[in-house]
């Protein structure tokens, strides 16, 4: 408390208007907000990730993309940093880094997960899921997230997410297990062949961002019996193996949000998977951002 009294004077003193700054993280992009009651700009910078990105290279990119873009004769008052990777035991690096930039500003570090359901729920208690290149999900207490399932990653998990639709979509293609004609269709439209993706998937970098180039294929075809019941099973299996976990706390709460390209997309798909396991689709956004603002703009 004494420290915002100190940043609301200090503004005061040196004629400066005190705002508030707002990042949505991932690892390739970062979108910035900073607004007050009557101003609002938003900057991109490259993505910042500290489990991909040392303290030094972080810094850099705060210094050298963000620092100018920033709106002159401002000072920030807060820092509300969503972004992946930012877990308990890297947001200490992501915070040194911002305070580099902004030494004045009280700063706060939190996962995409903690922004995904900010963002969504606000205050309210709430099941949240992410589902873009990857896959996650929590329950939110209306505060903190409580509980949180693993998401394990591309290979042992992220269900339902682009990358383990793309992966689907692969073996499904090459063991026969869609409908004819599909594969063949699925390679020219794509422009690969069994041996780029091979080369692609488990000799190249990033293999989860290559199978999920694949999954707009299922958007394209989605009215094909078995690319439907593809979907359908990708997104059965998020909430078998993810959602199901929360049912213990609050058995009632059967209403799931969710953030993300991938959801936005399917929703329709991934509403039918809902429903068939007895769940219901609450809000669905492909960016967390302006749920953000609405949530922190309550500080001004």
């Amino acid at each position: 408390m004494r420290k915002q009294i100190y940043i609301y004077y200090f503004c005061l003193r040196i004629n400066r208007k005190c705002m508030i700054l707002i990042a949505d993280s991932g690892s390739t992009k970062t979108a910035w907000c900073v607004f007050d009651k009557d101003t609002r700009d938003v900057v991109n910078t490259q993505g910042i990730n500290p489990y991909q990105q040392t303290e030094q290279q972080i810094t850099h990119i705060l210094h050298s993309e963000l620092g100018n873009a920033l709106p002159k004769d401002t000072s920030i008052s807060h820092v509300y940093f969503y972004g992946a990777g930012c877990t308990a035991e890297k947001s200490p690096v992501v915070q040194r880094a911002i305070r580099s930039l902004i030494p004045e500003a009280a700063i706060s570090v939190g996962s995409d997960m903690l922004g995904a359901a900010r963002s969504l729920c606000g205050d309210e208690a709430g099941i949240v899921g992410i589902l873009g290149t990857g896959a996650n999900s929590c329950f939110y207490d209306g505060k903190d997230i409580i509980r949180n399932v693993s998401p394990l990653g591309f290979i042992l998990g992220d269900e339902g997410s682009g990358g383990y639709i793309g992966k689907r979509l692969v073996g499904d293609c090459f063991k026969g297990q869609l409908t004819e004609g599909i594969k063949e269709m699925f390679l020219e439209e794509t422009h690969e062949t069994a041996a780029t993706i091979i080369q692609k998937v488990y000799r190249e970098p990033l293999p989860n961002r290559f199978l999920a180039s694949l999954s707009p294929f299922c958007a394209r075809h989605r009215d094909e019996p078995s690319i439907h019941a593809l979907l359908i099973d990708c997104f059965q299996q998020f909430f078998i193996r993810n959602i199901y976990a929360y049912d213990d706390i609050n058995p009632t709460l059967r209403t799931v949000n969710f953030v993300g390209s991938i959801a936005k997309v399917y929703e329709e798909e991934l509403t039918e998977a809902a429903n068939s396991l007895g769940y219901d689709i609450g809000k669905i956004i492909q960016v967390p951002l302006e749920g953000l603002v609405k949530y922190h703009e309550r500080a001004l």
